[in-house]
């Protein structure tokens, strides 16, 4: 195992924020459990604050992962602890939520699966074990690097060998003087400040990396056309809950009663976009199925990537 070449005094010398003690909290020790809580809230006001000012940069972030998918590559999140950790469940989500798993967004984790729920804090100064991880990567993906510090062993090992390969490289930190910015194409850098409790990155550091990959896995879905509306057309119907969510969503869309929109969701054999472009121009089931493959999703498509609309419009219907 490789580490990566520098010890404690190395890292003592980085620059970042995190690391620093935060004034306004020098007496939590010495406050009331309700003060203490209080306190905490207070200082995570300024994390949307921080990522919102990178919107820019979030936004260059989520053209990238459209352009990887687009090309038939995929999205890959390599992180180590915490940031490791988001990184995994913001891709497994996407599962359920957008029918999107590891062919298209795959985590890569310091430590591997086990390190989810049991920390193995040295993985993250492994830069061969990094490398490795891009054993699974192609020329045209997209790498995304989490890093709190932004300069994590394990981190730049991945960084640097998918540049090698070609993939497109990016880093989300929330350190401004990222030492591994310099050697990606996109770099997300957040200005958290320190941490309520000094150097535990678990707290704004963390909230400010999820906002990011919220945004940005969500954007990418949006224009890879996943919804229609602020609806989630690609939903796995996997339990009663999702289920009834489905046939809300059908309601929500088209007007219609639940037991309609039920009945054509069986009709299309549980396909939420056949039953979508049915419903919306009172056609058959088989009709809309047709319809909907000859009007794929596509997010050159101004303002109807899903392809609904275009599909209902074949149909002689507008869509709303």
């Amino acid at each position: 195992m490789t580490r990566s070449g520098s010890d404690w005094r190395d890292v003592l010398s980085l620059r970042s924020p995190t690391e620093e003690r935060n004034p306004r909290t020098a007496m939590i020790d010495q406050l009331p459990t309700r003060e203490v809580v209080s306190l905490v809230l207070a200082e995570d006001r300024a994390v949307l604050t921080a990522v919102e000012a990178a919107a820019e940069q979030v936004g260059a972030l989520a053209e990238a992962g459209v352009a990887a998918v687009r090309r038939g590559g995929r999205i890959h999140y390599v992180g180590s602890g915490t940031s490791g950790r988001l990184g995994v469940l913001d891709a497994v989500e996407l599962r359920p939520t957008y029918d999107v798993g590891e062919e298209t967004v795959l985590p890569h984790l310091a430590g591997g699966p086990s390190a989810m729920t049991r920390a193995v804090e040295g993985a993250e100064d492994d830069v061969d074990a990094g490398r490795a991880v891009t054993a699974e990567v192609a020329a045209g993906d997209l790498v995304v690097g989490l890093s709190a510090s932004g300069r994590t062993p394990f981190v730049a090992g991945a960084l640097a060998a998918a540049r090698e390969l070609g993939a497109v490289t990016a880093l989300v930190s929330t350190n401004p003087a990222a030492p591994l910015a310099a050697g990606v194409d996109i770099a997300v850098l957040l200005d958290t400040g320190p941490e309520v409790v000094t150097g535990s990155t678990r707290m704004k550091a963390a909230t400010a990396q999820k906002l990011v990959l919220n945004a940005f896995s969500t954007a990418v879905m949006v224009r890879l056309g996943k919804t229609y509306s602020n609806l989630m057309i690609e939903v796995l119907p996997t339990n009663d809950k999702l289920r009834a969510r489905t046939v809300r969503m059908l309601v929500q869309a088209t007007g219609a009663p639940p037991d309609r929109c039920a009945e054509v969701l069986e009709e299309a054999r549980g396909r939420v976009r056949t039953a979508l472009v049915a419903l919306l121009a009172g056609c058959s089931a088989d009709e809309a199925a047709r319809a909907v493959e000859a009007h794929p999703p596509d997010a050159d498509r101004s303002g109807d990537p899903a392809g609904v609309r275009a599909a209902v419009a074949a149909l002689g219907v507008v869509a709303r």
